[in-house]
């Protein structure tokens, strides 16, 4: 995530939405809708959707604002969450899945206009060797997490793993990726 005035409380807003306050909402979207387009725009690969997938967002949390515990998270962790989350079940929605193998080439093939195919076909092999040299605990880890959007806990429940284990193997496996990917 990206750095914001330190001046901005999350949690407040999140606490102001549940009481319906909606220029609470407006506060949020002016101060983060930027970086969370972004994080949608990673995963739907399309700006059109991933600015549905915004909108869809925040209408998420307007309305399950009043579900935020403080005591499980931060705000601001809570707020990218949702929208990763709907992201990500905006893509199942569309029966769209990406399989390892002959579906890459496919993927390579569409243009997008970020990323050349070549490009995308180097780095998804280097992320594929550099995943092949995590331990088993931290591949699954991050792949549940990144791959599948588990949380924490239902990656625990996979794994049958104490739940600061899996914390530690997607922290650890995540730095061991930055530093074979370069």
């Amino acid at each position: 995530m990206t750095d914001v005035p330190a001046s901005f409380d999350h949690e407040a807003a999140l606490l102001a939405c549940a009481r319906g306050e909606r220029r609470a909402l407006q506060a949020l979207y002016e101060h983060e809708g930027r970086y969370l387009l972004g994080v949608a725009l990673r995963i739907m690969r399309d700006r059109a959707l991933a600015e549905d997938v915004l909108h869809d967002a925040f209408l998420n949390l307007w309305n399950r604002a009043a579900s935020f515990d403080p005591a499980r998270g931060a705000a601001r962790g809570w707020i990218y969450t949702v929208v990763r989350h709907t992201a990500l079940n905006r893509i199942r929605a569309m029966q769209h899945e990406v399989s390892a193998g002959d579906d890459l080439e496919e993927l390579a093939d569409r243009p997008d206009p970020a990323v050349e195919a070549p490009d995308w076909q180097a780095d998804l092999g280097r992320l594929d060797e550099c995943l092949g040299q995590l331990s088993d605990a931290k591949r699954a880890s991050i792949v549940y997490a990144y791959v599948d959007g588990c949380t924490h806990g239902e990656i625990a429940e996979r794994l049958q793993a104490p739940l600061g284990s899996v914390k530690a193997w997607i922290k650890r496996g995540l730095a061991a990726l930055r530093e074979c990917i370069g």
